[in-house]
């Protein structure tokens, strides 16, 4: 087996016309077609031969001084004079562009002997595993895989098609990985969920015999902790996002396409819905319903279920219009406070004055 990961650097990717980027995306080009794109940056940071996006007025003054060679837009601007390249939605076409660009993942070429591949494990072909992983028995790694330095991948796992397991990333025995699944670097993945029951002063743990499941097109943030089961899976359903620093307990669902951003928790046996987003540092009581389409402000407590469709913020949460209003009254508390004592004072006073004397 080769000993050495290929060492020809990324290669760089070709320059492509903004005419060809407009067939691509769909979109709309007002002024030169043929200008070369060999790259994307930020207004500030772009030079020639770069794109740029622009799609937030706090940049106008950026776009004025930018030395990039075409802008991503949603409608034509006068604040530019280059190429632009006229989009329905530009954070999407910003999205597609720099995937173009985006440098091609660094692979080991093979199997490294500085790994330890248990013999009963089956390894597929095109499977690259870095020096110092560990696959243990049994574990199955499809066709196309990555596996970077520092992986551990216990016994009975499997792994599909051209997933991607960054460094440090640990696989607990008996968990489920579907295809095209990103897991960043530092994630465990099928640790004992927290389970204990009270003997007197004594906690008794109680065994985590379930798994997790995650399905196909999932990427997971670094330092991701999520719980196995009690019994049955903690089941990350397809398409679903998560940033950060997320923690997922036992028994835990969350449905397609989800978002979960980074500081949230969510405790053991929540159903969260389709298409689910959570902002940063929220957190979520156990055995409660998410519905599909929910959206949930950063730094929320969640105490009870929500429907479906709901928009909330706040702890204990509340509709998001009603937690605003409220937000604005907070500042105003401490004037309340004293024109209350002011009214009550004064009351007093008519109340106590003799009669006729009003």
């Amino acid at each position: 087996m080769p000993q050495s990961p290929n060492s020809s650097g990324r290669k760089e990717t070709p320059a492509i016309t903004l005419e060809a980027l407009s067939e691509r995306l769909g979109a709309e080009v007002h002024g030169r077609k043929s200008v070369s794109i060999k790259g994307i940056n930020s207004l500030s940071e772009a030079v020639s031969g770069e794109i740029s996006l622009y799609m937030d007025r706090r940049y106008m003054d950026a776009l004025k001084s930018t030395k990039a060679s075409a802008i991503i837009v949603r409608g034509k601007t006068d604040l530019f004079d280059g190429p632009q390249l006229i989009v329905r939605n530009p954070a999407l076409a910003y999205a597609e562009v720099a995937a173009l660009f985006c440098p091609a993942l660094s692979r080991y070429p093979g199997i490294s002997r500085e790994a330890v591949i248990h013999e009963t494990s089956t390894i597929a072909e095109d499977v690259s595993i870095y020096p110092f992983v560990y696959v243990g028995e049994g574990t199955v790694i499809e066709r196309g895989a990555t596996l970077f330095p520092g992986v551990y991948v216990g016994d009975g796992v499997k792994v599909g098609r051209n997933t991607v397991l960054y460094p440090n990333v640990t696989l607990m025995p008996r968990v489920i990985v579907g295809d095209d699944v990103i897991i960043h670097a530092g994630t465990v993945v099928g640790s004992d969920g927290f389970g204990f029951v009270r003997d007197g002063a004594r906690s008794v743990k109680i065994s985590q015999l379930g798994t997790v499941q995650i399905d196909d097109n999932v990427e997971i943030g670094a330092n991701n902790t999520i719980d196995r089961a009690a019994l049955g899976k903690t089941w990350i359903k397809k398409g679903v996002k998560t940033d950060n620093l997320v923690q997922i307990a036992h028994n835990v669902t969350i449905g397609e396409n989800s978002i979960i951003v980074a500081q949230t928790g969510i405790s053991g046996s929540v159903t969260v819905g389709s298409q689910v987003i959570i902002g940063g540092q929220v957190g979520i009581s156990d055995h409660l319903e998410i519905g599909d389409r929910v959206m949930i402000g950063s730094q929320s407590g969640v105490a009870k279920s929500i429907p479906s469709g709901e928009v909330v913020s706040g702890t204990p949460t509340m509709p998001h219009r009603l937690w605003l209003k409220t937000r604005g009254l907070i500042a105003k508390l401490p004037e309340l406070n004293e024109r209350i004592h002011a009214l009550e004072k004064k009351l007093a006073e008519l109340e106590g004055r003799p009669k006729g004397k009003e």
